[in-house]
């Protein structure tokens, strides 16, 4: 019976929460009529309890020595799940298994892959999934001829569901791990301080209307006031090199869905849009009333950003 497949990562903490809000998606399209929920882990029972919680019917469970391993030495096990499942969709993660793991299984399937997706439905029983295009500027959706159908979907764009301890689903084990073909020569943890982007709250972005690099040292200022609060930032100034490239928010960088999204001197072009559209308010800085952003938002000020900030900073500071 058609269905779907989530390819669930680990990690040094247990299960990727990208696996978690793969399975909210899998949910969803079940729901559209794409058949039952399935997922396959390397790790033994623990692992699958808790994929059953998060909304699998079935888990397969591979061989635990392939965690950390390249992705291609997860090909087999991956293949083999889809063979015992008789799933006819794959969602996999857009991070760098995902990335590799991806395009893998699309040619050793001889199907095709929509990279880097943020929506997906199921549209006449068959999976339509849209993704950016185009640098970001556009959006385009994308259908399969084959049977089998692959997508990488981008962390954020899916909420995951409650856990429910109470759901019950099937177990069975796998085989099919393999050895890889890449070296890992050596690993180096990347240094990082404070909260995740897409793990944030709050996300202060800043575009290209601050003027200048300068005006992020305010934002940082803003977000440093703010609870579990973090930094974001439009391409157009992560391209002048304003602010670094891992923290732009859109379609060619982060996906995020915070509490609030502050969006400073951003005039909202769709690349962006879509990257911060799941968020639950938006409040808007700008001097241009009649931009996407303003229009977008939940509540707007519409002023010079370096008039309403630091006024901004010092009332949020009053409020201990």
């Amino acid at each position: 019976m058609p269905g779907i497949l989530v390819v669930a990562e680990t990690n040094e903490g247990g299960i990727a929460p990208i696996s978690f809000e793969l399975l909210g998606a899998a949910r969803g399209l079940a729901s559209q009529g794409a058949g039952s929920v399935s997922a396959v882990v390397a790790g033994g029972d623990a692992e699958a309890k808790q994929l059953i919680a998060q909304g699998a019917d079935a888990v397969y469970t591979a061989d635990p020595g392939l965690r950390g391993q390249p992705a291609d030495a997860s090909l087999g096990a991956v293949e083999a799940a889809i063979q015992q499942s008789g799933a006819d969709v794959v969602l996999i993660g857009t991070t760098s298994f995902g990335r590799d793991l991806g395009p893998a299984l699309a040619f050793s399937r001889k199907t095709g892959i929509a990279m880097d997706c943020t929506d997906l439905k199921i549209d006449g029983g068959r999976l339509r999934a849209t993704r950016g295009c185009y640098g970001g500027n556009a959006r385009a959706e994308h259908t399969w001829k084959s049977a089998l159908q692959i997508a990488t979907v981008k962390p954020k764009s899916f909420d995951a569901l409650a856990a429910d301890a109470s759901r019950s689903g099937s177990v069975a084990a796998v085989g099919g791990a393999g050895g890889s073909k890449v070296k890992v020569l050596s690993l180096e943890k990347a240094e990082s301080t404070g909260i995740r982007l897409e793990d944030a709250q709050v996300v202060v972005s800043g575009g290209r209307g601050l003027g200048d690099e300068s005006g992020f040292r305010m934002l940082e200022q803003l977000a440093g006031v703010l609870p579990q609060a973090a930094v974001g930032a439009s391409r157009a100034a992560c391209d002048l090199g304003w602010y670094p490239p891992a923290a732009q928010v859109g379609l060619t960088g982060k996906v995020v869905s915070p509490e609030l999204y502050v969006a400073i001197a951003i005039s909202g072009a769709s690349q962006h849009m879509a990257g911060m559209a799941g968020s639950k308010s938006i409040i808007a800085i700008n001097k241009d009333p009649d931009c996407n952003m303003v229009r977008a938002a939940k509540f707007a000020i519409v002023e010079d950003y370096k008039k309403v900030v630091p006024a901004l900073i010092e009332e949020i500071k009053k409020l201990g």
